[in-house]
């Protein structure tokens, strides 16, 4: 049967999204079983080890002699006399390990270079040396096996209460290892602003100059709508407030005095009053009003420009303000990160993160 163009392709095998979730679920799943099998050698080795270790005292070899001499005497000559061969067997194992997740992880191409593997799994490189001190390394295979494991959904770590207690501490070491370094960086930037002569120089001219017409926009753009809507929602008020001092400024005028002494001065007071508290609120709308024309904006664009002049301005007196207020603000950021250092871990447990 020939294929045409117009007939749709139902039977292609496609890679889809559930099947590869699939495959890599059923690889999580076998490198846990493999996990769990280095795990249950770790543990063997190491209860072995400690076991043999406590065999080694004398006092503790006596007593099991007197209670199962039969199961001493095997163990001395089986197990005591060859122990240092049993336990290269163990170093034997897990080495082959370390080589086969090495070819796996190569394999999968689970690191950006060929040899980060080592590095990410440096306690299963070192638990490979056979050192006391090293060996107990191996126990940190039983982490790996609890995340990945945790991953597959099996378990849920969460709800346990070492985990708790663990992620607890865990927050409060990261939490102050944070604030230490935070505190020492603050230091350090104080004393470097105390031993810079040209850091206010250079802040002014490096950080605040470059960013002048966008300070002077922003300060524009926020002075209009403040006054705007000030008046917009106040207009009442000030128009009421503004009549109210020419009504008082023409109280107190003796030509006005003298006015209402005429006939009909009474009334031309009162319209005098009107008409200035009219003129007066005919004003103040313009202005609002024109505040967006262009022959405002120039005239507030120079007076904008002096005052970021005067206030940019350097001397002596100006360079030790800003230093000191550098210094103080850094102050006070250390004595925050201080204050805080242990009243978050005061109270109940943070909640703790998924495990990657």
């Amino acid at each position: 049967m020939k294929y045409s163009g117009s007939q749709p392709l139902l039977h292609l095998p496609r890679m889809t999204e559930p099947v590869v979730a699939r495959q890599a679920r059923r690889r999580d799943q076998l490198h846990a079983a493999w996990e769990a099998f280095i795990v249950l050698l770790v543990c063997i080795n190491l209860s072995l080890i400690l076991f043999d270790s406590l065999f080694a005292l004398q006092p503790v070899s006596a007593v099991l002699a007197d209670l199962a001499p039969e199961l001493h005497a095997r163990y001395q000559q089986s197990v005591h006399a060859n122990f240092q061969y049993i336990d290269l067997g163990f170093v034997a194992i897990f080495v082959l390990d370390v080589l086969l997740g090495w070819t796996v992880a190569l394999f999968e191409r689970r690191y950006a270079r060929w040899y980060y593997y080592p590095f990410a799994h440096w306690y299963d490189v070192l638990g490979c040396i056979p050192l006391a001190g090293l060996r107990w390394l191996r126990v940190l295979r039983v982490g790996a096996l609890l995340i990945r494991l945790q991953r597959l959904g099996l378990i849920d770590m969460r709800g346990w209460a070492i985990y708790g207690l663990f992620s607890r501490y865990y927050y409060l070491l990261i939490e102050e290892l944070s604030d230490r370094v935070m505190v020492r960086l603050f230091g350090r930037l104080q004393q470097e602003i105390g031993a810079s002569d040209d850091l206010s120089r250079r802040l002014l001219q490096e950080v605040v100059r470059p960013r002048k017409q966008r300070l002077l926009n922003d300060i524009s753009r926020r002075l209009q709508d403040m006054l705007e809507t000030g008046y917009r929602d106040n207009r009442g008020a000030i128009e009421g407030y503004v009549s109210q001092l020419i009504h008082q400024a023409l109280q107190n005028n003796p030509e006005m005095h003298n006015l209402r002494r005429l006939p009909l001065g009474n009334r031309l007071a009162s319209t005098l009053d009107d008409a200035l508290s009219d003129i007066a609120a005919r004003l103040l709308q313009g202005a609002v009003e024109g505040m967006r024309g262009p022959q405002f904006q120039a005239l507030a664009g120079n007076l904008a420009d002096e005052f970021f002049d005067a206030w940019v301005y350097q001397d002596e007196n100006t360079d030790l303000a800003l230093e000191e207020l550098l210094v103080d603000v850094i102050e006070v950021l250390k004595q925050q990160v201080l204050d805080r250092r242990w009243s978050r871990f005061v109270g109940p447990t943070p909640p703790p993160t998924h495990p990657e």
